[in-house]
């Protein structure tokens, strides 16, 4: 008997309750990279996203699954619906938190249509604004405006009827589109830009820093009380360059690497081939504007490529 038969027949005499059991492994594996990004969206952590949507996994193989009629449908509306109970409890959790917070870095491609699990709209500066809405604004906005779900379908997610729904993410979406930052999209702008930071940043030196930032640039650093990282951001160009100047100057052998991280231009921080943080930058008419340098260890999972997830 050829081995493919075998296979077949052996899988035939497998009692059918563990068939179906493997099958709506495979389903669930195939729908997990969309899973991780809506439930990412709803709440810029990694980790807390892989928590979110490892529950709905052990809550699918509790439930009547002849009773589901559309398995994308559930998982998408049981991944939001625990994902916003961990951001309502999050939100708590972050009043408290030491210093500025900013979102998990995901190393990204340099093309994000090439990003399976996060959407284009899913920018790091996107992320950071959705930070300032509130939980149900945040479901709303990301699962109707960019996983495109129907209004109905949020409802469900969200515990409210869909006008209801319709209204939260038409005041999120003015909210966002009044703070979001108008930043280049030029790759190639982008690549010149970033090397000449990198450099000077790498090396302190204050004046080739000064002129690549924006006379207004912003720098937020995130140490979460685990490192030492500025507690206040940093404002305007010269104070950013100060900073930088005086932080790099007493950081022996630096080495920045340039990267995307959640779709948009970064570099990974190395001291010594230690990884150290990610430094995601915002580029507008050839100047560096924002500098969000993420310091945390603890948010350093979507950073695989570094190595810095297993430290």
């Amino acid at each position: 008997m050829n081995e493919p038969n075998a296979h077949r027949l052996a899988e035939e005499s497998v009692p059918s309750a563990k068939l179906a059991s493997r099958q709506l492994a495979r389903l669930f594996e195939a729908l997990r990279p969309r899973l991780i990004g809506v439930a990412y969206g709803l709440l810029g952590t990694v980790a807390e996203a892989e928590d979110a949507v490892q529950e709905a996994w052990i809550r699918l193989q509790q439930s009547d699954l002849d009773a589901i009629e559309d398995l994308t449908g559930w998982l998408v509306t049981t991944t939001s619906r625990i994902a916003l109970d961990i951001l309502r409890s999050a939100r708590v959790r972050r009043e408290t938190y030491v210093g500025p917070w900013l979102p998990e870095p995901v190393e990204t491609a340099p093309d994000p249509a090439d990003s399976v699990s996060l959407a284009d709209s899913m920018s790091w500066a996107m992320l950071v604004v959705l930070e300032t809405l509130s939980p149900a604004e945040r479901a709303a906005f990301v699962l109707h405006d960019v996983f495109g779900l129907e209004f109905t379908e949020v409802g469900k997610a969200l515990g409210r009827n869909a006008s209801a729904c319709r209204k939260l993410a038409s005041r999120a979406r003015e909210h966002v589109e009044a703070r979001r930052p108008r930043f280049d999209v030029d790759p190639e702008a982008h690549r010149e830009v970033v090397e000449a930071f990198a450099a000077a940043a790498a090396s302190g030196d204050f004046e080739a820093l000064l002129r690549v930032l924006d006379p207004d640039a912003v720098l937020t650093a995130d140490g979460g009380g685990v490192v030492r990282a500025a507690l206040e951001p940093v404002r305007s160009g010269e104070k950013v360059a100060r900073f930088l100047s005086h932080v790099m100057t007493r950081t022996h052998d630096a080495d920045l690497r340039a990267a995307v991280v959640s779709g948009s231009p970064a570099l990974l921080v190395f001291q010594g081939g230690r990884f150290q943080g990610v430094i995601a930058l915002g580029i507008a008419d050839g100047r560096v504007t924002t500098v969000d340098y993420v310091r945390n260890p603890n948010k350093f999972h979507g950073l695989r490529s570094t190595g810095a997830a297993e430290q």
